[in-house]
């Protein structure tokens, strides 16, 4: 008897397989007309699809899919709030992180004083914070002038030299070098307020300086004479910045009118003595802590060029479960302290309403089809990211579990609830992925996750590529 050789029977049996397989897997993939024909006849215009057809060819789909039992179940009562006064508006910018940075300390500037109202100036920080991200940008070109045109950490820095998107720690940062002024000594501008043409002005400007500096590169130039033209290209964003913004005050002078119409004594300040002796928030007790399930919990994660000031760190985290993050979430409220949160606010909210809540609009069932993901599939496969930071203000509590969040927005006071926003809780666990809160509230074994040497994520990793756009 003769005996084929195990590598000719498994050739064989390869050989059948592919010819059973469907075209994609040999190569081809394009629609036949034998697998258009099956799919058509897969589709029934039966009553359900032939009313769906009728209502959406006619009506705007989000108002068709809006969950109406979730509307009638709204209550704007909470068991807690934390005592703040005022909504601010970002406008036509994407200055949500600063936003909500200075809002969280707003309510205690407002308590000590005992003011009717108070409001930082978020142009003085926006000014900047465009300077920084200049130098940062113009400092990595420096650094990557010999890589190939196609290399990737390039091509992230050119993308979106200086885009509005920030983190909690660039306030921090901002705020520890350049301190903080009152809204009234640096006020709003219109290009501070619709930053999309000055945005593009700045990184053509700073396109050409990087095709420059390559250049010089190219041709041998010393570090010096390089340093020399990045020093000059600097001065040159300068100038764009205080035509559009002003120039930002190195000193002023302040007094202020508590709510018994009692005036304080007219004070000099710098920016940085104002934010030490007036405001008087420690920043360094404030931690970064994220639900990212598309990354292992219990871990410290740094973010690569992410950083808004080049001689400061790249913004970093502890991951934990949700119902972790959520518990120190709860504590910091109900003890009357804000908490800054970033999450997605594209998915499942009604901005006329100020509603987050999951399923709020119902597109499964007006086309019958299942389109549910995992939160950290969403995450891996870019169907969500973290997008826009606002400031948690209160808690519905029941059965010591929250049942929703009071949220304080930057988007202005015209919706039906004056501004703020309510957030359910099972909209927090699919949505937010990133809170700024005080040690005070954190427990030890994760705030020791922050002695661990960060793992060191890429700036094309899905969560943070909006800030790479």
């Amino acid at each position: 008897m003769k005996f084929s050789s195990p590598l000719r029977i498994i050739s064989a049996a390869l050989i059948a397989v592919l010819l059973a397989v469907p075209s994609i897997l040999a190569g081809e993939g394009g629609i036949t007309p034998e697998m258009l024909g099956k799919i058509r006849e897969s589709f029934k215009m039966d009553t359900h699809n032939r009313a769906m057809y009728n209502a959406i060819t006619n009506t705007d789909i989000n108002n068709l899919a809006l969950n109406r039992d979730i509307l009638r179940q709204q209550s704007d009562v909470f068991s807690h709030k934390v005592k703040t006064k005022g909504i601010t508006n970002q406008k036509s910018s994407g200055r949500c992180w600063l936003f909500a940075g200075l809002n969280v300390m707003r309510p205690a500037v407002i308590e000590k004083y005992k003011l009717s109202g108070f409001e930082f100036s978020q142009s003085f920080l926006a000014f900047w914070d465009k300077l920084e991200k200049s130098n940062c940008f113009l400092e990595y070109i420096v650094k990557f002038r010999d890589r190939e045109q196609s290399d990737r950490e390039l091509e992230i820095l050119l993308r979106d030299p200086v885009g509005d998107g920030g983190w909690w720690k660039y306030v921090v940062d901002l705020i520890e070098k350049y301190g903080v002024v009152p809204k009234e000594i640096m006020p709003e501008t219109n290009s501070s307020e619709n930053t999309g043409s000055l945005n593009n002005l700045i990184n053509l400007k700073l396109r050409a300086d990087a095709a420059q500096i390559r250049k010089m590169g190219k041709e041998g130039k010393s570090l010096g004479d390089i340093a020399a033209a990045k020093e000059t290209m600097l001065a040159e964003i300068y100038k764009m910045l205080v035509i559009n913004y002003g120039e930002p005050p190195a000193e002023f002078q302040y007094r202020f009118e508590d709510k018994d119409s009692i005036v304080s004594a007219l004070r000099t300040y710098t920016p940085q003595s104002f934010f030490k002796d007036f405001v008087g928030v420690d920043l360094n007790q404030y931690v970064s802590i994220f639900n990212n399930p598309s990354k292992e919990f219990g871990k410290h994660y740094s973010v690569n060029l992410s950083r808004n000031i080049f001689d400061a760190d790249d913004m970093h985290y502890a991951n934990v479960e949700i119902e972790k993050l959520k518990e120190m979430a709860m504590k910091s409220v109900l003890a009357d302290e804000p908490v800054w949160f970033a999450c997605d606010v594209g998915i499942d909210q009604n901005r006329d309403r100020g509603i987050m809540a999951t399923d709020l609009y119902d597109y499964g069932s007006i086309y019958n089809i299942d389109m549910s993901m995992s939160k950290a599939d969403r995450i891996r496969y870019l169907e969500t990211t973290s997008n826009h930071a606002m400031v948690l203000v209160g808690v519905d509590v029941k059965d010591d579990k929250p049942v929703k969040w009071l949220v304080e927005n930057s988007w202005g006071s015209e919706n039906k609830s004056a501004g703020y926003w309510t957030m359910y809780d099972n909209w927090f666990d699919e949505n937010l992925f990133n809170i700024i809160i005080k040690k005070d509230f954190v427990p030890k074994e994760f705030l020791k996750i922050y002695d661990q040497t960060p793992v060191v994520v890429p700036a094309w990793d899905p969560m943070f590529m909006i800030y790479h756009q």
